[in-house]
């Protein structure tokens, strides 16, 4: 093909980092980095927590041990941040399964769900939180 057949097609040579990194998410693609970050978490997790469980039920003694283990804030912060990773996954997967049967795939209807997950999801953590922390 001869240099003047050829197509002028738009160079994007000029892109900074600070163009990439300043991109605004909408919503809902948000909440779905989320969803991916907190099944990433459990499924990183799974091995500790069932090692724990493991020898929490061996004895009545490891049992205590383990109770006292889990009564630094630490630790409660990493039982936090699991619980909420539970609690997000689960509410967002809901929002997948009910998108998936075709349902709500509009730009609003995405923007409202995610919201709605939101909406579910960081009160019933903040719950979650005000028990292991002990304030009732």
């Amino acid at each position: 093909m001869s240099e003047a057949a050829k197509p002028n097609r738009p160079q994007f040579r000029n892109i900074s980092i600070t163009q990439i990194v300043g991109y605004r998410f909408p919503l809902a693609a948000f909440i779905s980095i989320l969803h991916r970050i907190s099944g990433l978490l459990m499924f990183l997790l799974l091995p500790f927590i069932l090692f724990m469980l493991d020898k929490s039920l061996v004895s009545e003694s490891s049992f205590e041990y383990f109770k006292g283990f889990t009564s630094g804030w630490f630790v409660k912060l990493v039982i936090l941040a699991l619980s909420w990773a539970y609690l997000h996954h689960f509410c967002a997967g809901i929002r997948h399964l009910i998108m998936d049967n075709h349902i709500g795939l509009d730009k609003d209807s995405a923007r409202k769900s995610a919201a709605g997950v939101l909406i579910i999801s960081v009160p019933l953590a903040l719950i979650v939180a005000l028990k292991l922390f002990g304030a009732f």
